[in-house]
């Protein structure tokens, strides 16, 4: 459009959005929780632990202290998911990021296994953050006053030409990774790039990929797509002590009363069982128990996960189906249009994500802040905003979505025009 037709334009969609204003709208989009349809579709988990049962398995009571790292029918079904070795597992309590945040807490506390020192006591940590990526990961880095370098992800996963060449630093220690429908864009690493990240070789002796396969079975449209073993493919490149990975039943059955793992290497689970046992007896087992005998194992478990994406894939059908009407014909904006995980992440015309969200907030509809995507909140093109259609109605999403275009409309328009 010439100027002319572009003020034109914003007039029209000024109009518009002051008619949303007017509505008195409460609509949320920011975080990605199951819905209620989702969470009713598992609450008969409470049933499969009758008042007769004698809680045993073996000869431990599940209801008492003990087997501090996790019962052997919870690390059977874990790993049969992951396609790992029980003995690989580690079974917690209900959050993986608990297990992630203890995990980088141990490296400044003690160091990991081939740390030199603990990490606390260097003069310099730095990590390797793939942007767009998971707030609470950056936050973790934020917290222990970590060095953030960003890395781009490409529609294959992170840039590992730029991250084979910052490990020859020695004071980077690690990176993140949401390998399967990764949080946010809904990339899936390609196996090439995750044979380059499990046959790194770090100038830093103790570096550690953060492995969050947090959504692992999680598609939304289509069948389950198989997907390498980190673990194996670590061994093979002779790093089997490299990765940690983590994962949990959070969006698989209650993320408020589900149950999180850790996998790594036997002299991993070694090291870290030592100092883990310092902190804890053991975590809920009567729950893991629950768990073991609902999900039963990986085939009856994605027999669940095509239930769960009954009810998810039309929200994000309405979520994608409205960009492409909307947006698309503008070439304001570009996105990934994932089959799996839980977002949505748009790329906006550079310099309108904080101003959209801005618009967004006033017509009364929650986002994830702009910037959230990047440490510290800072991205640079400021163009990055993520959508979480799980939680709402279905007619809530279409409402939001029809709200956020008008007002990533508006944002572009006045950029645009200044």
């Amino acid at each position: 459009m010439n100027r002319e037709e572009l003020l034109g334009e914003l007039s029209k969609v000024e109009k518009e959005y002051e008619e949303l204003k007017g509505l008195g709208l409460n609509l949320n989009i920011a975080r990605g929780k199951p819905g209620k349809e989702q969470l009713d579709l598992v609450s008969d988990i409470f049933d499969v632990l009758p008042s007769g049962s004698d809680f045993m398995v073996g000869n431990d009571d599940v209801r008492n202290y003990g087997v501090m790292d996790g019962i052997e029918p919870a690390k059977v079904l874990f790993a049969e998911i992951l396609d790992t070795k029980p003995e690989n597992i580690f079974v917690g309590g209900n959050a993986s990021l608990q297990l992630m945040y203890d995990t980088i807490a141990k490296a400044y506390t003690h160091g990991l296994l081939h740390s030199e020192k603990p990490w606390a006591k260097l003069e310099k940590v730095k990590w390797i953050c793939p942007v767009p990526g998971y707030d609470r990961h950056f936050a973790i880095c934020e917290s222990f006053g970590m060095e953030t370098i960003n890395v781009p992800m490409t529609e294959l996963g992170p840039d590992m030409d730029k991250v084979e060449e910052l490990i020859k630093d020695p004071a980077v220690k690690g990176m993140w990774n949401v390998p399967k429908y990764s949080n946010p864009d809904g990339i899936i690493y390609s196996e090439e790039t995750i044979n380059r990240i499990a046959s790194m070789k770090p100038a830093a002796k103790d570096f550690v990929v953060m492995w969050d396969n947090a959504y692992c079975i999680h598609e939304f449209e289509g069948d389950y797509i198989p997907f390498p073993d980190i673990l194996s493919a670590c061994e093979k490149a002779g790093n089997p002590d490299m990765v940690f990975e983590f994962a949990s039943t959070s969006k698989v059955t209650l993320p408020g009363a589900g149950v999180a793992v850790f996998a790594c290497s036997p002299a991993n689970m070694e090291y870290m069982k030592k100092l883990i046992t310092i902190q804890a007896i053991s975590f809920d087992k009567t729950n893991q128990l629950r768990h073991a005998l609902y999900l039963k194992d990986k085939e009856h478990t994605l027999a669940l996960m095509k239930k769960h994406a009954g009810i998810l894939g039309p929200k994000f059908k309405t979520v994608l189906d409205t960009l492409e009407r909307e947006i698309e014909p503008l070439g304001i904006a570009s996105w990934q249009k994932p089959k799996g995980g839980y977002f949505v992440s748009i790329n906006c015309y550079p310099g309108t994500a904080k101003e959209t969200w801005r618009l967004c907030k006033e017509v009364g509809l929650t986002m994830t802040g702009a910037g959230a995507t990047y440490p510290h909140g800072e991205d640079p093109d400021d163009s990055n905003l993520r959508i979480a259609p799980s939680l709402p109605a279905p007619e809530v999403v279409k409402q939001a979505m029809d709200v956020f275009c008008t007002c990533l409309k508006l944002a572009a328009l006045k950029k645009l025009i200044a």
